[in-house]
């Protein structure tokens, strides 16, 4: 008797990139996301398609991840497709230049490529109701940014400096990224928010489109002709007892989400 195996179909994986990049967000963690693409790595797909749907977050998560999308094309030649979903924007968008072509649809808010840092400076209600700091510290600059009191000038140019310098390591990802010149990006490295319209004027995007167009993309670069089998990746299955918490929250209109650091250098949305 002769026993026709079923052919496989060639493999798709989708890593889902939602919600703001940092470390305390378990869903979206540097850890989580790099250790998908080594999981990867062991049984290569034909192609991997980054959905993204976030804000941004803070610099070295975005970094991470950027870092290990590039490792794993290195390793294993797989082509890579970044797809922008509602929002790309910042960290987002640093992610995605580690991709071999970038998509997003018309309407997708993207761009936002720049880096802040913000504090409250609650000196004068203190006043007012009498409260103060007592401070002991080993240096000029480590109290910086206390809600106790403004900044010094000496300080504002040491934080300024920080800023310059995370915003050219963004312009230069970018320029190599999209194969650009880092005068070209930095038109447009100033912040300001965009369409997948507008974007693709700019170069940060190579083709408008939704998940479906990302598809097609991938199967080009792979070569893959047939219908490909689409395998999700890091996606977080939480305990039951957690998901009934978040499904009786929601009916209050309670949101349950990750919060970001006070302080911390930001590839973020304004």
């Amino acid at each position: 008797m002769i026993r026709l195996r079923r052919k496989k179909r060639p493999r798709i994986a989708v890593l889902n990139i939602p919600g703001v990049i940092e470390e305390n967000n378990e869903e979206l963690s540097p850890r989580r996301m790099v250790g998908a693409l080594e999981e990867l790595q062991e049984h290569p797909p034909k192609a991997v398609i980054l959905r993204l749907n976030t804000p941004g977050g803070t610099v070295g998560a975005s970094q991470e991840i950027y870092e290990g999308i590039l490792r794993f094309r290195a390793e294993t030649r797989v082509p890579v497709v970044a797809s922008m979903g509602d929002i790309a924007a910042s960290g987002g968008v640093y992610v995605a230049m580690a991709a071999d072509k970038v998509v997003a649809n018309p309407g997708t808010v993207t761009g936002s490529i720049g880096v802040i840092i913000q504090s409250r400076n609650l000196s004068r209600l203190f006043d007012k109701v009498g409260v103060s700091a007592e401070v002991v510290k080993s240096g000029r600059y480590k109290d910086t940014l206390s809600m106790y009191r403004g900044l010094t000038k000496s300080e504002r140019a040491m934080l300024q400096g920080v800023i310059d310098d995370s915003h050219e390591q963004f312009v230069e990802v970018v320029a190599k990224g999209r194969k650009l010149s880092a005068k070209a990006v930095r038109g447009f490295a100033d912040g300001r928010v965009m369409t997948g319209r507008q974007a693709k004027k700019f170069g940060l995007v190579d083709e408008l489109g939704g998940f479906e167009v990302a598809v097609q993309a991938a199967k080009q670069l792979a070569g893959i002709t047939e219908k490909p089998q689409f395998i999700e990746m890091a996606k977080l299955k939480r305990p039951w007892w957690e998901r009934m918490g978040r499904r009786f929250l929601g009916r209050w209109g309670i949101k349950m989400s990750t919060s970001l650091p006070d302080n911390v250098p930001l590839y973020m949305m304004p």
